[in-house]
């Protein structure tokens, strides 16, 4: 889709991916709608903005009204522990805005339409690859998250299915930073947790397991680029957005503190769980069909996340937090 002067909606347009997405459909001449539950000041100032919960059906009819294209990043993002101790919080509002949001859009007749699923929809493996969903089907009993967005992903199988409504993109990001991240210190996920941590001086700085567990991490605006090209070519092939590479926890630790004014004693706690031992994304299918590479470093990427927390503390706690309602 050409975005030029057409309406667009950013569900979760004052989120981390959310943030950087409004900024580029702009810069292509798109008129965007933002829907969200965050402060109004979180929002760009350019876009339309409407506070709205979408947890209703009513209201989704109400952010669809009259758009041509819809990217749905609205979600509950949390940490493992508040996945495991409050999963309600995320498990029913994520089912319900998501199957809300998809069938209002549908009703309208939103000509393109991109949903955004997780990395978490993937059963153990060292390297993920798109096609592999469906093959190690079912997940594990307490996979809230991961249940949520598969159900997400069925329902969008179902309209083309059924109604032949075969223009919803899906993606899958892994682990994604950068500012306007969750950094709440109880709910926060790994990289803001230790950018907050380390920014606001603890000291020692107590990290669980050993480092040695391997993740991938990739920078809120280089996954903004690709669902941009996602959505420009119409891919309905499901797309994983990462980096393509591993860096231990260790060298994530070390990338923070080489950007830090202060740098707190590194305690490695391996009384702690530290999840599987390794988890990288196959993104050869975004290369091939979209020609997207993420461009920004692990390194340059924390520099600018840490540098817009350290200046955006109070905007950094102005949104909403479904954990504490």
């Amino acid at each position: 889709m050409n975005f030029s002067k057409k309406n667009v909606l950013v569900t979760g347009g004052t989120g981390l991916i959310g943030k950087p997405l409004v900024e580029r459909l702009l810069s292509k001449d798109a008129v965007v709608r933002i829907v969200s539950l965050d402060d109004v000041s979180r929002a760009h100032p350019e876009a339309e903005f409407l506070k709205l919960d979408l947890t209703n059906f009513e209201n989704c009819k109400k952010a669809v009204f009259g758009m041509d294209y819809v990217f749905n990043l609205v979600g509950v993002k949390s940490s493992p522990k508040t996945d495991n101790t409050k999963p309600a919080s995320y498990f029913v509002p994520t089912l319900m805005f998501d199957t809300n949001m998809m069938e209002a859009a549908r009703r309208e007749g939103v000509k393109g339409y991109l949903f955004t699923s997780t990395v978490g929809v993937y059963t153990p493996a060292e390297i993920f690859h798109e096609d592999d969903v469906w093959k190690t089907f079912p997940l594990e009993k307490g996979k809230f998250q991961a249940w949520s967005k598969r159900i997400g992903e069925l329902q969008a199988e179902a309209y083309a299915i059924e109604y032949g409504w075969n223009n919803i993109s899906i993606v899958r990001p892994t682990n994604v930073y950068g500012p306007y991240d969750n950094f709440d210190s109880e709910n926060s996920m790994v990289v803001p947790s230790l950018i907050k941590r380390v920014t606001d001086g603890e000291n020692p700085l107590i990290v669980w397991g050993d480092g040695s567990q391997v993740r991938d991490f990739v920078f809120s605006e280089d996954v903004a680029d690709c669902m941009i090209a996602v959505a420009e070519k119409g891919i309905i092939k499901p797309i994983n957005i990462g980096s393509g590479r591993g860096y231990s926890i260790r060298e994530l630790v070390d990338t923070i503190l080489k950007s830090a004014d202060d740098k707190p004693q590194v305690v490695y706690d391996t009384s702690k769980p530290s999840g599987d031992k390794i988890r990288i994304m196959d993104i050869s299918r975004a290369t091939s069909l979209l020609g997207w590479q993420p461009k920004t470093s692990l390194e340059e990427g924390i520099k600018k996340t840490m540098r817009w927390y350290e200046s955006n503390k109070e905007v950094a706690g102005k949104r909403y937090d479904v954990f504490n309602r």
